[in-house]
């Protein structure tokens, strides 16, 4: 059995006035219109044209791409388009017996509103948006695009199960709209004869599709303009999923989207891959996990279905990879109305947090990233916990070398004249740390409340409420949870203990808080053996009251493994 580490968790809230995994293929093919060609202002400097020459007579049928410098002229240009043509040209003839191996006269020209251009003149002053212009070699002309919608790069994923959705694991593009773009789908045993299947940027299989390869194509748009297709092939079939997932029992409480005052909250620690892909993680860390359950690919799927079936307003998500979120949540997340947002952790970690809000509910207006060790010199709101800290050199130095950072979202109802500011924080795990973690906790919420205030001040027609979501690293008897239910922890705190020659007390002011998770049983999984623990929960201010909590998943399946 492959175990499911619980990681996140579920809120409603109301508002009231008081196997084995294959590399994935980043191989596309283009379908030209034979009278188009294509160019794409890289910056000021640079140009990329793209045109496909098919001259039967001459034995050619080719993509040509070039790269060139928009100050050099035209003249240039064009004897560079004819060079790269003889080039192919020649090689076709010299494989031929018994024949002329001349290269043949090529005629190349370049018009603007079908007037001959000066060959004098510069590339940059030619190639505009807008302008008319053709290129002709011999008989075939083509209309150039200036600066057309392109997609660099189109693949599919690794692992493809049925009803898990599917959607490109790459998808670089330029100039190019992707909600006005068509993605169509095909399936086929033999990557020969390809059926219709779906369309749009997501697909969903069946089991039907169990033993196919899939083929997305893309047409790529925008207001004005529309560029070649590209095309994808899966390099796998569509496999059966792993049976049912703790997660589906927990969607038949999130069918629908919560209404009027409601809003509904998740909060996730993913675990990145950045920590996964290591020989350390497969035989140390998790070595009761096979490794197939550990790879991003398999595990993007579970996650992304698991995300998308609580229909939550806002998703605060931690250890969040930069490329899980570029080429994963942020573009299928946004497919169904969510805009996201994205903030590493200091010394340039390439993974940190995420936070999405249901477009339709909530804007976010802003998002800012905190990070402790950078603050706590110098923001005054740290002075004095700066002066203890300082006191100890061994704390000091722990603490400024520590990367934690906290993400910062002010979001607004659509629907009321309410603004919540949303914290969303990843402890430092180390068992050692429990009073770097009080620590970070502290300063976490003198911040939050003073930004509060502030923004309670400057928006008088709104209530502005708080609400403090992540991964703690920490149980219900350490210090965090003390300071935010009672807003004191004294010098005999346990956490000190972690570190007994590391002192000093923390107060976080007269606000209260208290968490809507309750204390329930919490599975984690540790050398196999299973240790209840509750690690990860979320704070809100006691004028957000809690309607609902999504029911964990029961003990009972890995109890009896």
């Amino acid at each position: 059995m492959v175990p499911f580490r619980f990681r996140n968790l579920l809120l409603n809230f109301n508002i009231s006035r008081h196997m084995v995994i294959e590399n994935t293929r980043y191989i596309h093919k283009y379908i030209f219109k034979m009278d188009k060609a294509y160019l794409r202002h890289l910056d000021d400097e640079t140009f990329d044209f793209t045109f496909k020459y098919v001259n039967e007579e001459l034995k050619v049928n080719r993509q040509f791409n070039l790269s060139r410098k928009s100050s050099e002229t035209v003249e240039a240009f064009l004897q560079r388009v004819s060079a790269n043509l003889e080039k192919v040209i020649s090689k076709k003839n010299k494989k031929k017996k018994d024949t002329d191996t001349s290269t043949p006269h090529l005629n190349i020209s370049l018009t603007v509103n079908n007037d001959d251009v000066d060959k004098s003149m510069f590339c940059y002053e030619i190639f505009r948006e807008r302008s008319q212009i053709s290129l002709r070699i011999n008989e075939t002309t083509y209309h150039v695009i200036v600066n057309s919608p392109w997609i660099y790069a189109l693949a599919l994923p690794a692992c493809m199960m049925a009803d898990f959705p599917v959607y490109p694991s790459k998808y670089d593009t330029t100039y190019t709209d992707k909600d006005k773009s068509q993605f169509l789908w095909s399936k086929s045993k033999n990557k020969q004869t390809w059926v219709h299947a779906g369309e749009g940027y997501i697909f969903h299989p069946t089991t039907e599709d169990i033993g196919h390869y899939l083929k997305l194509s893309c047409l790529p748009r925008n207001d004005r303009l529309e560029g070649p297709v590209a095309e994808a092939i899966s390099s796998c079939v569509v496999e059966a999923g792993p049976g049912e997932c703790p997660f589906e029992r927990r969607h038949a409480f999130t069918k629908s989207r919560v209404e009027e005052k409601e809003f509904r909250v998740v909060t996730y620690n993913i675990l990145a891959d950045l920590y996964c892909d290591s020989d350390y993680t497969r035989q140390v860390l998790f070595p009761y996990c096979p490794p197939f359950a550990l790879s991003i690919d398999y595990r993007k799927e579970l996650i992304l279905k698991e995300i998308i079936g609580y229909n939550a307003d806002m998703i605060a998500l931690q250890e969040v990879d930069r490329k899980v979120f570029k080429y994963d949540l942020e573009p299928t997340l946004s497919q169904l109305g969510y805009d996201g947002t994205l903030t590493t952790k200091g010394e340039e970690v390439a993974e940190g947090l995420a936070f999405f809000t249901f477009k339709k509910r909530f804007n976010l207006l802003r998002s800012a990233k905190i990070v402790f060790a950078e603050q706590l010199p110098k923001n005054p709101l740290y002075s004095s916990i700066w002066c203890e800290v300082q006191k100890n050199e061994q704390l000091m130095t722990r603490v400024l070398n520590r990367s934690t950072t906290m993400q910062v979202n002010l979001v607004i109802s659509v629907e009321h004249d309410e603004m919540i500011l949303v914290g969303n924080i990843h402890m430092y795990f180390h068992p050692d740390a429990d009073h770097i973690r009080l620590l970070h906790g502290g300063m976490a919420i003198l911040y939050l409340e003073d930004l509060v205030k502030k923004l309670r001040k400057e928006n008088t027609d709104k209530r502005v409420s708080l609400i403090l979501c992540g991964d703690f690293n920490s149980t219900p008897d350490c210090g965090i949870y003390k300071l935010y239910t009672t807003g004191d922890v004294s010098k005999d705190c346990i956490d000190y203990q972690s570190r007994t020659t590391d002192d000093m007390a923390l107060r976080a002011g007269r606000s209260q808080y208290h968490s809507e998770m309750g204390l329930p049983r919490r599975i984690f999984i540790v050398d196999s053996i299973t240790s209840e623990k509750w690690i990860r929960w979320g704070f809100l201010k006691r004028w957000i009251s809690k309607n609902e909590l999504s029911p964990y998943p029961s003990t009972e399946p890995y109890n009896k493994n």
